[in-house]
């Protein structure tokens, strides 16, 4: 079991550099209880031995009737693609957390969490925690396409502006995403809470669409 464990780190490794690795379902499951891989690891491992042959990246666009759907909204909601760019969002998030005022190459989940002092402002105390939670959960899809040019560039601008993002990312945690409450210091509205969670779009898999709703 030791023996196999060495050769599933090995392999972990490999896929995570997106190098060409071809185990069986059966190898995968033996190597994922060999390494006590939990569930989101088991299913991010078994993900990884699939994403060989995989097409260049290309930012999705929002169809014009989702769209529609969050623009009717009252609550915050905006829409996420693979790399976790900001594809659409209503004006309710909006006046949270300010995506309008985002340069377009900016527009991305990471990018406002991680880099803008007004994204820890916001969040306050809780920012490292919620910052590293983001992180965890966006390597499981980093990983997928750890060779392409399109998720080179954004690492590389988070290298640059988030000091703690090398840190976290060396870490290689992996967390799935998970509906949760965050507390947010606003500087007009004050301190708010909200319940969040989010669904794959019908039309699209790769779009997500998150949703707000306050807490009393």
């Amino acid at each position: 079991m030791a023996e196999l464990a060495g050769i599933g780190v090995d392999w972990y490794v490999r896929l995570e550099q997106g190098r060409s690795v071809n185990p069986s379902i059966t190898t995968i499951n033996a190597l994922a209880r060999a390494l006590q891989l939990n569930k989101v690891e088991h299913l991010h491992l078994k993900a990884l031995t699939r994403s060989g042959e995989r097409r260049s990246f290309q930012q999705e666009t929002v169809p014009a009737s989702l769209q529609r759907m969050i623009d009717a909204m009252k609550h915050p909601a905006y829409v996420t693609g693979r790399r976790w760019d900001l594809l659409g969002w209503n004006k309710a998030a909006n006046d949270i957390f300010a995506f309008d005022h985002l340069a377009s190459e900016d527009r991305n989940v990471l990018v406002s969490m991680l880099t803008r002092p007004s994204a820890r402002k916001l969040f306050g105390a809780a920012w490292a925690d919620e910052a590293k939670r983001v992180v965890a959960q966006f390597r499981a899809v980093h990983d997928l396409w750890a060779d392409d040019p399109a998720f080179h560039e954004l690492l590389l601008k988070l290298r640059k502006g988030c000091p703690e993002f090398s840190v976290w990312w060396k870490t290689h945690d992996i967390r799935g995403t998970a509906a949760g409450i965050k507390r947010l210091h606003h500087p007009k509205k004050g301190v708010v809470s909200f319940e969040h969670a989010s669904f794959q779009a019908n039309d699209d898999p790769s779009l997500r669409v998150v949703i707000y709703t306050p807490v009393k």
